[in-house]
């Protein structure tokens, strides 16, 4: 059995959640009475009697381990015990679904203290305040309790902050969440190699997607992170690619594209895995993508090398724009000093986003604080701003984009014109963009690559014949 088989055989570690969550609200707003948290609801499709797809609210998650719907969770603060609600026994969805898990059996699947029936959810809360003296308050989230609850007997209510603390608490992981985000790794990296292999003989992009995702499915990841995004040619170029329907030889010039850029990651159990890779469809790159494929390897083993905790996050994207610039100088498309060029943040035409966010239950991930007003356009778009702690999760994912929408403007700038050769630049726009994602758990002296998908050009090359 592996590490992560091992760590994975236990039980979801709510309790140690909740217990956290208490701390960090206690640390900011004083007296804790109990915590109510609800599952998502069961809803049904507009217009049709059909479920929608199911999605577990994520503060309920934390504190349960829990994907049934219409759930709920009482944490009582001054006994440290935790309670599971579960739905009754609807006699009519019996005969279609099946008999539920009974509270026993759900008592012994997750790290809780008791399960009852969501028909006791007010008297426990009513016994708790008693119990308190209504000395205590209790907190929920907005929006995400039934109307009908009762929290009558708490000193207060607070719905206003429970959610942020949760997501701030989220940021550093405990070891079974790193196993689930690495198991989300290794179920996503066989996807992409699938991927890979098949690149050469597909002829749509729809295809590469078929592949992927069923690999994901025959491993154990149900559910995908995100849309993912396959996106062949000068697709690439465009960062949230949805059409995943090109065709991947040119209609206008009957040439097969060079490349597909390749951006998806499989959820298990709710964690999530976000990885991209850049696939040549002819099972070599060209001169050109491989250029500017090598440079954007540079730019991701360099971020990677300078992470631990405390590091800054914006001082890591500063270096990925300074390593850009460089690599761009040498081929001819950019021209001058690199200090005037990362000053002038020329830089940022070419590699527009921001060079990774924190990663967990969900893709883009709580508690990076990201700031969009930042004037300056360099960090404009950075999802986490300050020192990362350990036990983070963060991808990092440069890139450099041959986008004739962002690009063009900079050509025509009677300011920054200057700093780029189009003549050179127009050997480039057919690479569209590359971008290579690896998730990073931050450890104190260093960190920890949860992603085995292949990345060095010649294995990827390799693999891809």
């Amino acid at each position: 059995m592996s590490s992560v088989d091992a760590i994975l055989a236990t039980k979801y570690p709510a309790k140690a959640h909740a217990r956290r969550v208490v701390e960090a609200l206690q640390a900011r707003h004083g007296e804790v009475g109990a915590i109510y948290l609800e599952a998502q609801k069961t809803r049904l499709i507009e217009d049709n009697d059909e479920p929608m797809p199911f999605r577990q609210r994520r503060p309920f998650f934390y504190l349960t381990g829990c994907l049934l719907p219409d759930a709920s969770v009482i944490y009582d603060v001054k006994t440290d015990e935790l309670t599971l609600f579960i739905p009754p026994i609807d006699e009519d969805s019996v005969i279609w679904s099946g008999l539920p898990l009974s509270p026993e059996e759900t008592a012994r699947l997750y790290d809780v203290d008791r399960v009852l029936y969501t028909t006791d959810v007010n008297a426990h809360l009513a016994a708790i305040a008693t119990k308190q003296g209504g000395k205590a308050p209790a907190f929920a989230i907005a929006e995400q309790f039934s109307s009908d609850v009762d929290f009558k007997g708490f000193s207060t209510t607070n719905v206003s902050v429970l959610k942020d603390v949760i997501g701030d608490v989220r940021v550093v992981k405990d070891a079974y969440e790193v196993a689930l985000l690495r198991r989300a790794n290794e179920i996503s990296a066989k996807g992409h190699i699938a991927a890979l292999k098949a690149a050469q003989t597909a002829t749509n992009e729809r295809e590469l997607e078929g592949v992927f995702i069923s690999t994901c499915i025959a491993n154990g990841c149900n559910e995908q992170s995100y849309h993912p995004i396959f996106a062949s040619g000068e697709g690439g170029a465009t960062l949230h690619y949805v059409s995943n329907d090109k065709p991947l030889v040119d209609p206008a010039t009957q040439q097969r594209k060079k490349n597909i850029l390749i951006d998806a990651g499989g959820e298990y159990q709710t964690y999530c895995a976000d990885i991209t890779r850049v696939v040549p469809l002819d099972g070599k790159f060209s001169t050109e993508t491989a250029q500017i494929y090598e440079i954007v390897l540079q730019m991701q083993e360099e971020c990677i090398a300078m992470l631990k905790e405390g590091v800054r996050w914006d001082d890591v994207h500063a270096l990925a724009h300074r390593i850009a610039i460089k690599g761009l100088l040498k081929l001819g498309i950019l021209r001058g000093s690199e200090d005037e060029l990362f000053e002038k943040r020329v830089s940022v035409a070419f590699f527009p986003h921001g060079l990774g966010h924190y990663l967990g239950m969900d893709t883009h991930d709580t508690g990076g604080y990201p700031n969009y007003e930042d004037s300056d356009k360099m960090f404009k778009y950075l999802r986490v701003r300050g020192n990362l702690p350990a036990g983070s999760v963060i991808t990092v994912e440069p890139g450099i984009y041959f986008c004739r929408f962002i690009i063009d403007p900079v050509l025509k700038s009677a300011e920054l014109g200057k700093y780029i050769d189009a003549d050179v630049l127009e050997r480039y726009w057919s690479v569209g963009g590359v971008r290579i994602e690896d998730n990073i758990h931050i450890t104190k002296d260093g960190s920890d690559n949860l992603t085995s998908a292949p990345k060095v050009l010649a294995e990827i090359e390799s693999l891809a014949q």
